[in-house]
């Protein structure tokens, strides 16, 4: 009796031993974990380990560390998240989409030009419009709301039968606010220039954390975007992205910085590849 006794309690703690080694960092810690991976792909694991990736531009880009150019090394992914239409933002999402049977959320003109192209068929090409409201875990898990962006969002898109590239209509840009299980808010912005309702967007929801391009050229410069975070977001802590992957974006975290000056937002200039946890 002592023998099944000693045997089925070696059992019982060697599954709760495998169930918390599966059980995400940012889970077992009560923490929500950001991983940036340059321009404005982003890998978001929730506090109740679901994993949200936004923008996925990886495999040609530059600035992604080599290890995350091989999509697998994500690991498992519940959800896609596209602000606008570039390639440089929806460049991976179809192949991510596929690999791990998961939907895309996106600009619905953009979601139902891929549903038209073939591109995605429409159960991994869910369409989404400014306002809207999602909870794709259920009402009481993550809910995502998309924003204004004040961009552009052409897909260009190569026509198999001709080999030639083509532009299509890719809805309009948007950003996302991102509230998570134990009510944290992420601004991700996507690609954007100024606007007067990024004040709106803070006075309403509230972002704890903004994620905000500064390369310039494209979207806001470093004295924009520390303008919009002084003035308007005032957000308690920023993330720069979207910045040095081609020379047009010039623009520095440092640059932010410095034209930011003293407030109580807290900056994180990180690198690609790396993690922070809140």
């Amino acid at each position: 009796m002592r023998a099944k006794m000693g045997w089925l309690l070696g059992l019982i703690a060697g599954t709760i031993a495998v169930l918390f080694a599966a059980v995400p960092l940012a889970q077992e810690k009560g923490k929500v974990e950001i991983l940036w991976l340059g321009q404005s792909a982003t890998r978001i694991t929730t506090v109740a380990g679901k994993v949200i990736v936004i923008d996925p531009f990886l495999v040609k880009n530059p600035k992604t560390p080599s290890q995350y150019k091989n999509l697998e090394a994500l690991g498992k992914v519940d959800l896609i998240l596209v602000t606008h239409g570039h390639f440089d933002h929806f460049a991976d999402a179809p192949a991510l989409a596929k690999m791990n049977n998961v939907p895309v959320y996106g600009p619905a003109g953009l979601n139902q030009a891929a549903i038209t192209l073939g591109i995605l068929p429409p159960e991994l090409s869910v369409r989404f419009g400014k306002g809207g409201t999602i909870t794709p875990f259920g009402p009481d898990g993550v809910k995502i709301t998309a924003t204004h962006a004040e961009h552009s969002s052409e897909l260009l898109w190569r026509n198999p039968a001709t080999g030639k590239d083509e532009s299509h209509v890719g809805g309009e840009p948007v950003g996302f606010i991102i509230e998570l299980e134990n009510g944290f808010k992420i601004y991700h912005m996507g690609d954007t220039g100024l606007f007067g309702d990024m004040k709106f967007i803070a006075d309403y929801y509230k972002p704890d954390l903004v994620m905000i391009p500064i390369g310039g050229h494209f979207v806001m410069s470093p004295k924009d975007a520390a303008f919009a975070t002084r003035e308007w977001l005032k957000p308690k802590y920023a993330i720069p992205i979207h910045y040095a992957t081609i020379p047009e974006l010039k623009g520095t975290p440092q640059e932010y910085m410095d034209a930011l000056g003293t407030t109580a937002t807290k900056v994180f200039p990180i690198n690609p590849g790396d993690k922070l946890t809140f």
